[in-house]
C-alpha cells in the first residue's frame, strides 16, 4: 500500500462533503476577503449558519481570516492541493467583480 495520511485525506473530504461548506470555500476562493455577510447573501444562508460553517472551515486549516476594524474578511489558505481541489476536480474559477470592498476603509 502507499505510504500516505489517510485520517488527513478522509478530513478534508469530510469537510467537502457538506454543501454548504463546499458552497463556501468555492465562494471565498472566487472572492477572497469577503465578510460572512457577503458569503451568507451569495449563497442564501443565514449569517449563523455561515459563521459555524466558517469556523469548521477554519479549525482545519482550510480558511483564513484578516480583521479589518470590526470586519472579518475571509479567503482560503493559499494551499496547492486545495487550490487543485476546486479548480481540477470541482471546476471553480476565478471572478474578479466589478465593485469590491476596500479593505483599507472598513
Amino acid at each position: 500500500m502507499t505510504d500516505f495520511d489517510a485520517d488527513s485525506w478522509a478530513a478534508r473530504f469530510t469537510l467537502l462533503s457538506d454543501p454548504t461548506r463546499l458552497r463556501l470555500v468555492a465562494e471565498m476562493h472566487a472572492h477572497p476577503g469577503s465578510t460572512v455577510a457577503e458569503l451568507a447573501a451569495s449563497i442564501g444562508i443565514t449569517e449563523n449558519a455561515a459563521s459555524q460553517s466558517i469556523r469548521a472551515l477554519r479549525d482545519q486549516g482550510w480558511v483564513r481570516s484578516e480583521k479589518v476594524g470590526r470586519r472579518v474578511h475571509y479567503e482560503v489558505v493559499g494551499d496547492a492541493i486545495v487550490h487543485r481541489i476546486l479548480h481540477d476536480i470541482i471546476g471553480v474559477g476565478h471572478i474578479t467583480p466589478v465593485h469590491r470592498h476596500d479593505h483599507a476603509h472598513p
